[in-house]
């Protein structure tokens, strides 16, 4: 351990530590705008400086190591006035239009500069040129509110291993964009909206649905539904100041009938037909000598990379649609008979924690009819509950309609890394070996936010080894093992977002002290984990409801019907596009 002192207080800092994290561990704030713990760490803002006694510059707080017997001050009126004339100097190139700006509010730019008493025109010159890239169907990047702070940078870069934009140009040119200035929809990218989670301004944002939404809502020959994934519930009421962990579902229930939703239903019930689908197929793949291992495609950023990426692998992806694929297809075709409303008239909406969700509906069509109509993220209903006059907070609760409000604890834990994977195992023991009476409903070896988790159990005489990846730099290391016939698993479960959808790139923007201080993955999970825990039915196939559309409608898992509605297939695209 390190002694030295923070504005004249002793502390004791660990050996390689910096002056930032001495100075958290005592309750000291200094600002950031670029440093993310593990991730961006380049000192490139310098909006953290503070003087360190003996030297002449001042020195950035979260690069700078602690030294024995140091002594630093992080108030004095050279950096207070330092700090200002940088955050000055980031306005006189940014576009501020604050008042209705997505971000307005929830910006550490706005923030800091109210803070600091900031002159927002004490610095006039030239601007940059800006671009603004809206060219895919989920994200939009407008570089004229971009402060070159690179998190998005590196968070693509060092956490997802795509690293499909930097910076550009030198000097006072210099931008972030994609290679050569290419459209985003022209790279790897994947969607996943990492970048938009921690940009500290409004650079990075979805692309809203939010207007579709109210226009299908005030049109009188829409029978508009809505379904809500299981992690929106985990992370919605942090949008309302909220502690994290809270369970709102109920509050989701009366917020979006008032918002004037026909029919409330929960995708938590899809995801049940997706394990029902799912587990047949990977118990059918085991016994017939089918193609292994079986890669989960609940996820649209992990498809679309190995559309991408490796395209060898494709045969290795279940055909199951994902939980919000097959949603729409069963709302189109299936509650529209039971309602006896014509397809054409319903209007299928989704909430999701991702911005990958609004890509993947591109594909979602059955029968020449879109699945899903409008793709809304956790942040953008939040907005709309905001303009609606909704205070999620002081709503009473209610429940979801049937026939697709009801659903089983593993649907619900969806959501989480391992979430599936567990949710699969309890079905697939079950079918695997029809004696199991008495098998694991918890699967716990398959839980945790490491990166890559392995477990091996044996089933009816069978050893069934299994991995649970999430992130996409963990899930390249997989992908390579897979290919070079290094690791015999039969079932992969892959996630894009490092912690599963519950950190999803549409969930609400937290402050960088609060990714820095709470463990947002872990508070969202358990809100998961403990409503699986209280469930009465625990097991997907379990679920009366799905049981009772099956024999009436479907069939049987994995049958002509089944197959028609709830599965499609994959083709490769394109690394790069012209």
């Amino acid at each position: 351990m390190i002694s030295l002192k923070i504005n004249n207080m002793p502390v004791y800092a660990q050996e390689g530590s910096t002056v930032l994290e001495a100075a958290r561990s005592i309750g000291i704030k200094i600002p950031t705008l670029c440093h993310l713990k593990g991730i961006s760490e380049l000192g490139a803002c310098r909006v953290c400086v503070v003087e360190v006694k003996g030297m002449n510059s001042l020195v950035a707080a979260c690069e700078y190591p602690v030294r024995e017997g140091m002594e630093v001050f992080t108030n004095t009126p050279r950096v207070l006035n330092s700090r200002k004339t940088t955050i000055e100097l980031i306005l006189s190139d940014h576009r501020k239009d604050c008042l209705s700006c997505e971000r307005n509010t929830n910006c550490e730019l706005q923030r800091l500069s109210h803070k600091y008493g900031c002159d927002s025109h004490r610095f006039e010159g030239n601007t940059r040129d800006f671009v603004y890239d809206d060219s895919t169907d989920y994200l939009i990047r407008d570089n004229s509110k971009c402060i070159l702070c690179r998190r998005c940078v590196a968070v693509c870069r060092r956490q997802q291993g795509v690293g499909v934009i930097g910076a550009n140009d030198r000097g006072f040119a210099t931008h972030i964009a994609c290679p050569f200035d290419m459209k985003l929809a022209d790279t790897p990218c994947v969607g996943c909206g990492q970048c938009i989670n921690v940009c500290p301004t409004g650079a990075l944002q979805e692309k809203e649905e939010i207007t579709r939404v109210q226009e299908a809502l005030a049109n009188p020959n829409k029978h508009v539904v809505v379904g809500y994934a299981p992690s929106v519930r985990a992370a919605l009421a942090e949008a309302f100041d909220l502690p994290l962990g809270v369970n709102c579902q109920g509050k989701i229930n009366t917020a979006l009938r008032y918002l004037g939703f026909d029919k409330v239903f929960d995708v938590n019930c899809s995801a049940d037909f997706t394990i029902a689908e799912e587990a047949d197929e990977l118990v059918r793949r085991l016994q017939d000598g089918g193609k292994l291992p079986m890669f989960t495609s609940c996820c649209p950023g992990w498809v679309n990379h190995v559309q991408k990426n490796y395209p060898e692998l494709l045969p290795n992806l279940s055909s199951c649609k994902s939980p919000q694929q097959m949603f729409g297809a069963l709302v189109k075709h299936i509650y529209s008979k039971i309602a006896n409303i014509d397809p054409s008239r319903i209007f299928v909406v989704t909430v999701m924690p991702c911005t990958a969700k609004k890509g993947e509906k591109r594909r979602t069509f059955t029968d020449n009819l879109a699945d899903v109509d409008a793709v809304i993220t956790t942040r953008e209903l939040a907005s709309l509950c905001k303009e609606n006059g909704i205070l999620l907070n002081e709503l009473p609760d209610s429940e979801t309609d049937k026939p697709f409000g009801e659903y089983s604890g593993a649907g619900m834990i969806f959501g989480a890394t391992g979430g599936v994977m567990e949710a699969a195992l309890r079905t697939a023991v079950t079918v695997l070996d029809p004696n199991a009476r008495f098998a694991p409903l918890e699967f716990r070896e398959v839980r945790g936010l490491q990166g890559v988790k392995e477990a091996s159990y044996v089933v009816n005489g069978r050893e069934l080894k299994v991995a649970v990846v999430n992130g996409l730099l963990n899930v390249n290391k997989v992908c390579q093992a897979v290919k070079n016939g290094e690791c015999d698993y039969q079932f992969i479960e892959v996630m894009t977002c490092p912690g599963g959808c519950v950190m999803g790139g549409g969930q609400p923007i937290r402050a960088t002290i609060v990714r820095h201080k709470a463990e947002i993955a872990a508070a969202r999970a358990e809100v998961l984990y403990s409503a699986d825990r209280t469930n009465v039915v625990r097991r997907s196939h379990n679920n009366s409801g799905l049981q009772k559309i099956y024999a009436d409608y479907i069939g049987s898992p994995n049958g002509e019907t089944a197959h028609k509605l709830l599965h499609t297939s994959y083709q490769a695209l394109p690394k790069y596009c012209k």
